[in-house]
């Protein structure tokens, strides 16, 4: 007979899934505070953005800047969930990260090579939340497997 280790697996499944979850946690983290200051310095009207006449979606600056920093408040509060591994705050990650890439194609031609850095990253963090199934995740302020949070079924 042959032994199967698949408590082994399973926990290496949780430490993998827990780690995605963490990292894409701290990534919506740097997201949002980077789109804070997008927002902050686009409110300003700094002379780092590219004014680009005759796009589709013009916008005022300033618009942009309220967008952003609305955004990137928004993004940080919802990271802070993720470490909490709550299944709101993954819902809505997967939801923030879409937003700033909306956003953020739409203010393509203000500041390009960003837009385009800040498109590839939220991509990465709505793959790293979608990929991992909930029974799989440790909370991470404790060392047990989550517990669902339903009462358990009684026959």
């Amino acid at each position: 007979m042959t032994a199967t280790h698949t408590g082994s697996a399973h926990t290496a499944k949780q430490e993998w899934a827990t780690g995605l979850t963490a990292f894409a946690a701290v990534m919506l983290f740097l997201v949002g505070l980077l789109d804070l200051f997008r927002g902050i310095m686009a409110i300003a009207e700094d002379d780092i953005f590219v004014t680009t006449r005759n796009y589709v979606f013009e916008f005022d600056l300033t618009g942009w800047g309220w967008i952003h920093l609305a955004l990137g408040v928004v993004a940080v509060l919802v990271s802070i969930g993720l470490l909490r591994t709550s299944t709101w705050a993954r819902v809505l990650g997967v939801a923030i990260a879409g937003l700033v890439i909306i956003a953020n194609f739409l203010s393509l031609p203000y500041y390009p090579v960003w837009s385009v850095v800040m498109i590839a990253i939220s991509a990465f963090i709505i793959w790293a939340l979608c990929v991992v199934p909930r029974g799989n995740l440790y909370d991470l302020s404790e060392e047990g497997p989550m517990q669902d949070e339903r009462p358990p079924h009684r026959v």
